[in-house]
């Protein structure tokens, strides 16, 4: 899974890219604050961030580097909603609550945007994003989804492209047809989360990397202790997410973590990779084992899938994932491969994002199904807003039901991967 030592990055696309910055230090004090934030992804530094913007004593403590798991890693596409269809979430929250985290959704785009532009974060920000279809069945889908969105939300972002307008956009044989989000869109992760780091820092944060968290107390005021520190907070917060593992063991039981893959092509012109996505759109398909991918500012091909359930396997990268983008741009086979990598990403059983307290003064993140880019952001927001009273959005995400994955710990991960081998078949009808 690309490890790195503590401290260093992965390598990567993005962190070849990235002029990194020197490390924040380690916690080494027994230090104080209003509230401790656990995990330097997005949605850590956004908590972190917006928190210090209301004024509040903030410290983040992140065990590796700013953004060194998926917030760094991962494909970069922007999109509204979850990872759950929206008519599924009305059946599990009721119409007027599915409203609202539809809502939240949007106001996570608005976020981010915001952000980009108030603290001039350089990552390669370009609007546009598309589902595609591979069969009858998913345009069908495709068209449903444009319905509901547009007569019981009022969203008018979308349109539908059929075959040949698609085909226009995009140099594959592939798909059926597509829809397109003008809301939507992508950007460089690793930039972006280090960029939400930076202000947070300039608004007061103290930011601590290669600090990580061996556990807490909480006895009214909550001890999160480190290494060689800890923190005494009046609140704390626990993003993250995949890589949290054993650190609170009461999350972990319905939280699932799985590996998915990306490959970065050596730069292929700008006339050339032009061609393979015109709109410059930011672009997935619509199967359950999903393949996504758009262009870098470089004029790179990134080209993500091929999810690993298993967590083995992890040396064939490269060929593997390539083997897919062939199956859409059998035009790059003359493309090298610069860069393979992996990252972790966390799902919840019924793919709906997991917030929730483990106290009134506890809060916890997890669960984004790879919707996170703009998800995480907001999810951060949330929490600031309850920690500082104002808990409605976030008591939203609360009551989202979540399941417990089958099997205990020695079966759950074998009897996932029998049920994604289902999906795979699902794919192929």
């Amino acid at each position: 899974m690309n490890a790195a030592p503590c401290g260093s990055y992965p390598v990567t696309y993005y962190s070849a890219s990235t002029q990194l910055p020197p490390p924040y230090p380690p916690l080494q004090r027994n230090a104080t604050a209003d509230v401790c934030v656990v995990g330097g992804g997005i949605a850590g530094c956004a908590a972190a961030l917006s928190l210090a913007e209301r004024g509040y004593r903030v410290v983040l403590l992140e065990a590796q580097r700013v953004g060194w798991g998926a917030s760094g890693r991962s494909g970069g596409q922007v999109m509204p909603g979850l990872a759950v269809e929206q008519d599924e979430l009305e059946q599990q929250l009721g119409e007027a609550d599915a409203h609202r985290v539809w809502e939240v959704s949007l106001a996570g785009l608005s976020w981010l945007k915001a952000r980009i532009q108030r603290h001039s974060i350089d990552c390669d920000w370009v609007g546009g994003q598309m589902y595609t279809a591979l069969k009858p069945r998913q345009w069908r889908l495709l068209q449903r989804w444009q319905a509901h969105l547009a007569t019981r939300y009022g969203y008018s972002s979308t349109r539908l492209l059929a075959r040949a307008e698609l085909r226009a956009l995009l140099e594959s044989e592939r798909y059926l047809g597509g829809l397109y989000d003008g809301n939507g869109g992508h950007l460089h992760p690793l930039r972006y989360t280090l960029g939400l780091a930076r202000a947070a820092a300039q608004a007061g944060v103290a930011i601590h990397e290669a600090s990580p968290v061996t556990g807490y107390v909480n006895a009214g005021r909550v001890q999160v202790h480190t290494e060689h520190g800890s923190v005494d907070c009046a609140s704390a917060l626990f993003a993250g997410n995949a890589w949290l593992g054993s650190t609170v063991p009461e999350l972990q039981h319905t939280l699932l973590t799985i590996a998915s893959y990306i490959v970065a092509t050596e730069p292929l012109g700008e006339q050339r990779a032009r061609a393979l996505i015109a709109n410059n759109a930011a672009v997935c398909d619509t199967n359950w084992i999903l393949d996504y991918f758009r262009r870098s500012d470089d004029h790179r091909l990134l080209f993500g899938g091929r999810v690993n359930y298993s967590l083995i396997n992890v040396g064939a990268i490269a060929p593997l994932t390539r083997r897919r983008m062939l199956r859409v741009f059998p035009q790059l086979a003359d493309a090298r491969i610069e860069y393979a990598w992996g990252c972790l990403i966390d799902i919840t059983r019924n793919r709906t994002p997991h917030f929730g307290r483990l106290a009134p003064n506890v809060y916890f993140l997890q669960g984004f199904c790879g919707h996170g880019m703009a998800l995480a952001g907001i999810a951060g927001v949330l929490v600031a807003e309850a920690i500082a009273g104002t808990a409605e959005r976030f008591d939203v995400f609360t009551r989202l039901p979540q399941r417990t994955f089958p099997g205990g710990e020695a079966m759950r991960r074998p009897l996932l991967v029998l049920a994604m081998l289902w999906y795979r078949l699902r794919d192929l009808l």
